[in-house]
């Protein structure tokens, strides 16, 4: 057993590995980060398709401490992507703490508020916390038909290329970002591109005259309902009604789920290129019947029906997960345990960049101040009158006002923290022991 009780592991070198490694090494925190591939990036080094686009544009994907190249454009590659994560790595010394090619297996609360960590070489270690940046864009989530399918039966995870979709009868499930994506690009290379979906969804375009729609100005420092209002006026201008692309009308508001952003669906459509379809009920050999009775031909379905959030890693007792949303408190804590932030399982409405460096500053800072006490940060904030989250979806805008407010109240919740302290004068984490069995092959992170 190797003892590292005087550092952190943090668990994932994809981008929120990343920016939270550069807080712990510009607060001279102790860590070592672990990483399942060969390289840092996380899906955008190994889990997106190679003609993907950030569907946020650069401004506000970009890290405030790290610039994307002005030669990027609007709405980078993954190549962009990749070679701006790998150039983070690079500038902030980060390479250094990474250990590549290995999985963490096991993770679980031993004497002393400290943590133990077994490897898929079932090596293990003691740490002082651990930090989960694994990410929630790989558990697949498959939808469940009736009957059997004789062609290709892939999650758009599974989709690299477009060979893969070449002179195909292709079938899209899902109304999501990557739905639309691999629906446009089988319009482009297959024989037949249909695009499947239970419910209609809000079809935002990228570009709103000429600008990226997260670009436009303070719109987007408006209340919800006025950025509603804005967006539906857009959509009446440039879209028209969804009946005129036979697509059913959304039965959700603006941002109640995760936004679509795509100027090729409608295109594509108008063009006969994507053929609209209701959801699928049955399955026969290369036969696809529909909910509205009408059946096609076709050699492949992509199921882009999104991920589960999961933790495969941890005990039950920590898997605090109700379908995609993680139970905690300050947007990463347990309440009964000290020492264990799951991190960044959240997804903005919006790009990302600007909130996830701010929030991995706070999360810093508040891990500094767990060191001074023994009861968990996430029993601090619930006392303080903080609620676990209810949705998984975000204003990037609230979000950044909230770090804004926390560090300016910092002080009074130190405060709070040692008072709290004091009325649970014997916490300690509980133990939680680990299986007999531990299977390497189940885990990813």
């Amino acid at each position: 057993m190797k003892d590292f009780s005087n550092k952190y592991i943090i668990i994932g070198a994809g981008p929120t590995g990343l920016v939270h490694a550069r807080a712990f090494k510009e607060k001279n925190i102790l860590y070592d980060q672990i990483e399942a591939t060969d390289d840092v990036g996380g899906n955008w080094y190994h889990g997106t398709y190679s003609t993907a686009h950030i569907i946020s544009s650069k401004k506000v994907t970009e890290f405030p401490e790290w610039k994307m190249p002005e030669n990027y454009p609007d709405f980078p590659s993954r190549k962009n992507m990749y070679d701006y994560f790998v150039g983070y790595c690079k500038h902030f010394n980060l390479r250094e703490n990474i250990e590549f090619n290995t999985k963490v297996i096991w993770v679980r609360p031993i004497e002393n508020n400290l943590w133990e960590i077994t490897l898929d070489n079932f090596e293990k270690r003691i740490y002082k916390g651990v930090l989960v940046c694994n990410g929630h864009h790989w558990d697949k989530r498959f939808p469940k038909y009736e009957g059997n399918f004789l062609g290709e039966f892939i999650h758009s995870k599974d989709y690299k290329h477009p060979d893969q979709l070449k002179n195909k009868k292709v079938i899209v499930v899902g109304g999501g970002n990557s739905a639309c994506d691999v629906a446009s690009e089988a319009a482009r290379v297959g024989a037949k591109s249909f695009l499947s979906m239970r419910n209609g969804v809000w079809f935002l375009p990228k570009t709103f005259m000429g600008k990226p729609l997260t670009d436009l100005g303070g719109a987007l420092q408006m209340p919800l309902f006025l950025q509603r209002l804005m967006v539906k006026f857009i959509l009446k201008l440039t879209q028209g009604k969804y009946s005129q692309y036979n697509l059913p009308q959304p039965n959700h508001k603006i941002f109640e789920k995760h936004p679509t952003l795509s100027n090729e669906v409608l295109h594509y459509i108008k063009h006969g290129r994507i053929i609209p379809k209701p959801a699928i009920k049955k399955l026969n050999g290369h036969q696809v019947e529909f909910s509205d009775g009408t059946t096609e031909t076709a050699d492949m379905i992509v199921c882009a029906t999104g991920y589960h959030l999961s933790y495969p890693f941890l005990p039950q007792e920590l898997h605090r997960v109700e379908g995609p949303i993680a139970k905690v408190y300050g947007g990463s804590m347990l309440e009964d345990y000290n020492g264990l932030y799951l991190v960044a399982w959240a997804q903005a409405r919006g790009g990302i960049g600007s909130v996830i460096s701010p929030a991995a500053d706070l999360l810093t800072k508040m891990i500094l101040l767990q060191e001074k006490i023994n009861v968990p940060i996430g029993l601090v904030l619930k006392e303080l009158g903080d609620k676990k989250p209810d949705t998984h979806l975000f204003d990037p805008q609230q979000v950044l006002k909230r770090i804004k407010r926390a560090h300016r109240f910092y002080h009074f919740v130190e405060k709070r923290a040692l008072k709290i302290e004091k009325k649970y004068p014997n916490f300690k984490n509980k133990t939680i022991e680990t299986p007999q069995k531990l299977n390497p092959e189940l885990i990813v992170n």
